[in-house]
């Protein structure tokens, strides 16, 4: 899940920067990239998510926008992110604009937070991001309590046969209990 902010200097040198580290992250197998730049406009994300498709262009990873089927589909970008924040599209709503669009069918994944949302979400997702498995704090103070693994596994076995990627403070250390707990991958920003 990308975060330009995480590179320094303005605009056109974190722009740079990141469409590397899309090439970067293609080239280590990663599968799917989430291009999740919320400040943007769409003119300048649809920019953003072209060079990051050219990036990938010889690759197997997946490019899908964060909330924004209208860029997605501009862009040709081979999927939505979305939240099951009430009001959003509907992975179906996905599949109609690309299929008007004449472009290959969309991957869509879709954010969920508790079990509900999961059950809900398996009925038509092509993938799952459930979060957070572990807490997320800044400094000493906790921002997000995690849900833990048995959550992560609950979710994994209500989303079957969607998959589950893990998604809330995954850390080198922590991956491998994730898929341990059945999760298809893990997801990160930092």
């Amino acid at each position: 899940i990308t975060d330009r902010s995480l590179f320094s200097g303005p605009y056109e040198d974190q722009e740079a920067a990141l469409v590397h580290q899309t090439a970067l992250w293609a080239a280590d197998g990663i599968d799917y990239i989430q291009l999740r730049e919320k400040d943007l406009p769409a003119s300048i994300l649809a920019v953003l998510a072209r060079r990051i498709l050219e990036a990938l262009r010889y690759t197997e990873t997946k490019l899908l926008i964060n909330s924004r089927a209208d860029v997605a589909v501009a862009a040709a970008a081979h999927g939505v992110h979305l939240t099951s924040s009430p009001g959003q599209l509907t992975p179906a709503q996905i599949r109609e604009l690309y299929t008007a669009a004449m472009l290959p069918p969309p991957v869509v994944s879709v954010s969920c937070h508790t079990l509900a949302e999961v059950e809900q979400a398996r009925q038509s997702a092509d993938l799952i991001l459930f979060a957070p498995v572990f807490q997320k704090s800044v400094g000493r103070t906790v921002v997000t309590p995690g849900q833990g693994l048995e959550a992560l596994r609950a979710a994994v076995l209500a989303a079957s046969p969607t998959p589950v990627y893990a998604l809330g403070g995954i850390t080198p250390e922590n991956a491998s209990d994730c898929l341990a707990a059945g999760a298809a991958g893990v997801a990160g920003i930092r």
